[in-house]
């Protein structure tokens, strides 16, 4: 299973982004995805989840302001990002495990290269 990220950058406070994570995988509809974020000093922490019956799970700092998708026919998981903060400066992960959303990082068997968010104040 490989998972490929994309669509980090450099944007505004208050401003979007959407990240897209691709993931090649036998029977994609059947993962758990999530989106993770790291800080230099911290530990990594969960955004975002969606099961394999499209269920979510949001961290509270991202309620609001982030929504998580899925495309079954691409195999394409998505954060659209909105009202972006300069606490929301990360390196963000894309991550695979089976059927559910977990909380922590360790029950995640899959990983993709993360992906810099930088929101300028």
């Amino acid at each position: 299973v490989q998972l490929q990220a994309s669509g980090g950058g450099l944007v505004q406070a208050g401003g979007s982004l959407r990240l897209s994570c691709t993931i090649s995988a036998r029977a994609f509809s059947n993962y758990a995805l999530a989106w993770f974020r790291q800080t230099s000093g911290s530990d990594r922490e969960l955004v975002a989840g969606i099961g394999w019956d499209f269920a979510t799970r949001y961290s509270d700092f991202a309620k609001g302001r982030f929504t998580i998708s899925k495309d079954n026919t691409k195999s394409t998981v998505y954060l659209q990002m909105d009202r972006l903060t300069t606490d929301d400066t990360a390196v963000y992960y894309c991550a695979a495990r089976w059927m559910f959303v977990e909380q922590y990082r360790g029950r995640y068997d899959y990983w993709g290269q993360g992906t810099q968010v930088t929101v300028s104040s």
